[in-house]
């Protein structure tokens, strides 16, 4: 136990989001640099993080936020500081003029959207509309927004010759934790589908998706392709807006073992979090994270005679889903009940997806501070849970 996070274990909560202070900042840092070195506007999407307890950090590097609802919206302005390019499959009437306040940006997602609605942005906020390019190398088709029949954005078939005056920009998302080798090849679709009403807009955002804080991403490619893409249409002002990016690798989920049982020669370490309410997108892309100290083990011979048998086990969340479960990782002992397991990136789509499904509490979140020292932001208690319902 050798790391910053591991030798404060026993001041942490458990279950608990641990957000590392360094390294939002390592990733916060090479955001700044890439906006800068290539022109552009890179603001945070609250869908994949909205750790608003963290907002002062961000304020640092960045100076905008992407929202998709009233809420979000809300967040940006009140929150965050500043108001907010909002992006919403729909608006409705009840919510609209109330998005506009907390707006700098409303773009929408289809024409009669438009036509409804944009009177009341006039003025106001500048006026975009998300387009769909009917390309997309995103693999898991829950996440893909340009499969055939997507409910996303307009397609350029659809689109008038002459865009409505107060038309300013486009915005285009077809990426998921995506390297830049794919936007070059998304961006010259775009180009073939798009370029022709360019001329016609004051920005365009290429959404979000690009995943330029892990460690096979190659930046360099992405800010000479931002570079060439500004030569090309020097008017026109670039904004991305990734969320998994800025969260990348910054934090762990950490919780303890509750039990240990086994079943046609399986054991299972049970927790004190759950993968369907806790970490979902290990169910629902799906993926295996990594816990630290472990190795992952895919498809082990289970029937036959292994001394390793003993270290191997599948982890179980503390839920009545029968499917709450992933394995296998093979430890260096064998576990133990109260033992703490960390897993490893967990900060985004994480908190923002959370469920207190079977009444289940919510792990507390918290931050490690550069100089050792453990912020809990919040802990969560029955009466969360209670209010949520009525």
């Amino acid at each position: 136990m050798n790391t910053l996070l591991e030798q404060n274990l026993d001041r942490i909560p458990s279950p608990c989001y641990v957000m590392e202070e360094t390294l939002l900042r390592k990733n916060l840092e090479l955001i700044r640099s890439v906006a800068q070195r290539a022109d552009v506007e890179i603001i945070l999407a609250f869908k994949a993080f909205a750790l608003w307890r963290s907002f002062p950090i961000f304020r640092e590097y960045i100076g905008h936020t992407t929202a998709s609802s009233l809420f979000e919206a809300r967040l940006a302005k009140e929150e965050f500081g500043s108001k907010a390019h909002t992006y919403s499959p729909a608006y409705t009437e009840e919510e609209f003029e109330e998005i506009v306040g907390c707006s700098s940006h409303v773009t929408f997602n289809s024409l009669t959207q438009y036509a409804r609605f944009a009177p009341q942005v006039k003025g106001r906020a500048s006026v975009g509309l998300r387009v769909n390019p009917e390309y997309s190398e995103i693999e898991t088709e829950l996440y893909n927004p340009c499969a055939p029949g997507s409910r996303f954005g307009v397609l350029a078939q659809d689109l008038p010759s002459q865009l409505p005056a107060d038309v300013e920009g486009f915005h285009i998302h077809c990426h998921c934790e995506s390297g830049s080798d794919v936007f070059v090849r998304t961006l010259a679709h775009i180009e073939e589908k798009f370029s022709g009403w360019f001329g016609q807009l004051k920005w365009i955002n290429f959404g979000g998706g690009h995943l330029m804080t892990r460690k096979d991403y190659d930046v360099e490619l992405m800010v000479r392709t931002l570079q060439e893409f500004h030569a090309r249409y020097p008017h026109l002002k670039v904004i991305l807006e990734p969320g998994s990016a800025f969260a990348w690798q910054t934090g762990p989920l950490v919780a303890k073992v509750v039990d240990v049982v086994e079943n046609a020669g399986i054991k299972t370490a049970i927790i004190n979090a759950s993968f369907t309410c806790h970490m979902p997108d290990c169910l629902e892309m799906p993926y295996m994270p990594a816990i630290r100290h472990a190795e992952i083990v895919e498809n082990p011979q289970l029937s036959a005679v292994n001394s390793q048998l003993s270290t191997l086990y599948r982890i179980g969340g503390n839920s009545c889903l029968s499917g709450d479960f992933l394995g296998y990782w093979k430890f260096d002992h064998e576990l133990q009940v109260g033992e703490t397991l960390i897993f490893e990136d967990m900060i985004h789509y994480t908190t923002v997806k959370t469920t207190m499904f079977n009444g289940i509490g919510h792990p507390s979140i918290g931050m490690l501070k550069k100089d050792g020292t453990f912020e809990l932001f919040r802990q969560f208690s029955y009466e969360d849970y209670r209010d949520r319902m009525c």
